[in-house]
């Protein structure tokens, strides 16, 4: 039987499909979409519960739909959000207050979808924000393919410190079956603290001279195998696979991703909308762009114990990195102080990453797997 929450849901999947394809090509989630699907999830919601004869349908839609419209109003003011993503999320809340509970299925006795305690626009949210790195990585590795191929020998670097990586996973290996013969020897079987040991014996092993650190992985990998010959070579297999893997997301998501995502304009190539990498401040007639990155100063105040790194003031801010973009009144000013000489005619933008295809995905998740947030607690909750 089509109900009305099975009409609201379509109408969200495929306004999303809509939203993900704008933003994708053009870098913008239209007026024309949102503003009449928030009215539509209004008035469709306000039949539903005239039907039911449910009034707090009505209510709960009312206060969830501003409930969202105003925190991303507040994540669109700290420069978090751009105002298409907003007014998306207000209309799927407008939609979508409820879970409309498609399916129910179950895997290993577990039900699905699990629900979390907070209203269902939450946990849409909080699926999109988690849906965003998969995309993110997909989307840079897209752009060094298709558009910066210098970058893909720096992409690929991992693949080429396969010694390494081998190395690093038979040392871990060491690791895990010294931590498997203590916890037997000790009948310890605590999930966390095996994870513990194997830990500190990795970082122990690696610090070992490279001569001693060979013969003692050698001895260790040598009794591995000889007690399971399949599940050691199987390990050290995943574990080599695994490095490189983490290698290679860990080039996307910092050197690979500042490059891809960034790119270096002069100041006539500039649009309103644009988003700055670095904010530009004046300080003590000085204007600069503050390159360094809060875990940066972190690094260097902890070095220094120096605390101050981190707070110092740094000036009158001129121009900010709002997801909101440049606006004419900052274009002018960038023209100005390069025709003063007082800034190099070389401005480094960040390259919208669209947020729609992420609130797709969280949306599909949200609807048929339940709150990602919540399952990953209670998963923790039951390892402890």
């Amino acid at each position: 039987m089509i109900t009305i929450p099975v009409i609201c849901t379509f109408i969200a999947i495929i306004a999303c499909l809509y939203a993900s394809y704008s933003d994708l090509k053009r870098g913008i989630i239209p007026n024309k979409l949102t503003f009449p699907l928030i009215g539509v999830g209004i008035v469709l919601n306000g039949i539903n519960s005239f039907i039911t004869g449910n009034l707090m349908i009505l209510v709960y839609t009312l206060i969830f739909t501003a409930t969202i419209f105003v925190l991303g109003y507040i994540f669109w003011k700290l420069g978090a959000w751009a105002g298409g993503d907003v007014k998306l999320f207000t209309a799927l809340a407008a939609l979508l207050p409820l879970n409309p509970l498609l399916i129910n299925y179950s895997i290993l006795n577990i039900p699905f979808p699990i629900l979390s305690s907070y209203p269902f626009p939450f946990t849409l949210i909080i699926n999109s924000i988690l849906s965003i790195l998969p995309f993110l990585l997909i989307f840079v590795v897209y752009i060094v393919i298709e558009e910066k191929k210098h970058l893909q020998g720096e992409l690929l670097k991992p693949l080429k410190d396969y010694q390494h990586n081998f190395l690093l996973a038979l040392v871990i290996t060491s690791a895990v079956t010294m931590t498997f013969f203590i916890t037997q020897f000790f009948e310890l079987q605590i999930l966390i603290l095996s994870l513990i040991i194997i830990y500190v014996l990795v970082l122990i092993i690696s610090k070992i001279p490279n001569r001693v650190k060979a013969v003692l992985v050698s001895i260790i990998t040598v009794y591995a195998l000889y007690q399971s010959f399949q599940i050691t070579i199987f390990g050290i297999i995943t574990l080599f696979i695994t490095i490189t893997i983490i290698g290679i997301i860990r080039k996307l998501l910092t050197s690979v991703n500042r490059e891809a995502l960034q790119d270096d304009l002069k100041v006539d190539e500039l649009k309103e909308g644009m988003i700055l990498a670095y904010g530009l401040y004046e300080k003590e007639k000085k204007i600069y762009f503050d390159k360094e990155s809060f875990l940066t100063k972190f690094k260097l105040a902890a070095k220094s114990g120096d605390l101050s790194i981190i707070n110092t003031p740094k000036g009158k801010l001129l121009a900010g990195t709002l997801a909101a973009g440049l606006t004419d009144k900052d274009l002018t000013l960038f023209k100005e102080l390069v025709a003063d000489n007082k800034l190099e005619n070389n401005i480094r933008v960040k390259r919208g990453v669209p947020f729609a295809p992420s609130i797709f995905i969280g949306l599909l998740i949200s609807l048929f797997i339940g709150d990602l947030a919540y399952i990953f607690f209670r998963i923790i909750d039951l390892m402890l």
